[in-house]
């Protein structure tokens, strides 16, 4: 629902400042949604490889791996605080094992249901409403497939990053003309 009503106020503003406003909100929402929690998600899974391996899991060697994926997600244009390499020990989602892919599966499929829907005809449509009444029936991935959103292939997560793709070349169209 939120990535179609995003796409419907965009589409209807005309003031531009309003636009940038949105595009911005929703580029944010991507970056804190797709591309940290993956990040998160990276940092976990490697911490879980390490604690298999019998590594020793220290303060520094956490610090040290988590630096290195920001430096990894963010690259060389963004100079990083080096107190942000503690930033890994206040997230509250790590208490809760491999929870924060779902945030990065989550935007990748709302995007994936709003294409087929403001794409797709009038089946489309009913899918998504369909979608919407099964209501956690059944598990989500299967919900997602009725909705003819496949999350075991990688089309959801390549409509996402084009779409991403997209809202920022739209930012740079409009922040061009100043």
């Amino acid at each position: 629902n939120e990535a179609l009503l995003t796409r419907f106020l965009l589409s209807q503003e005309i003031d531009r400042k309003m636009k940038i406003y949105l595009l911005c909100r929703e580029i944010d929402n991507f970056r804190g949604t797709l591309f940290r929690q993956t990040m998160f998600a990276e940092f976990e899974h490697q911490i879980h490889e390490a604690a298999e391996k019998d590594q020793p899991l220290t303060v520094e060697a956490f610090r040290a791996l988590y630096r290195k994926l920001l430096e990894q997600y963010f690259g060389p244009g963004v100079v990083l605080d080096p107190a942000l390499s503690l930033e890994c020990f206040r997230v509250p989602h790590f208490y809760f094992s491999f929870y924060v892919y779902k945030y990065a599966t989550g935007i990748s499929a709302a995007y994936a249901l709003a294409d087929r829907v403001l794409q797709g005809g009038n089946r489309e449509v009913q899918d998504y409403l369909g979608f919407l009444r099964l209501g956690g029936s059944k598990y989500p991935i299967d919900e997602l497939r009725d909705a003819g959103v496949d999350m075991t292939s990688p089309d959801p997560i390549r409509t996402a990053l084009k779409k991403f793709s997209d809202l920022v070349d739209q930012l740079e169209a409009l922040t061009g003309q100043d």
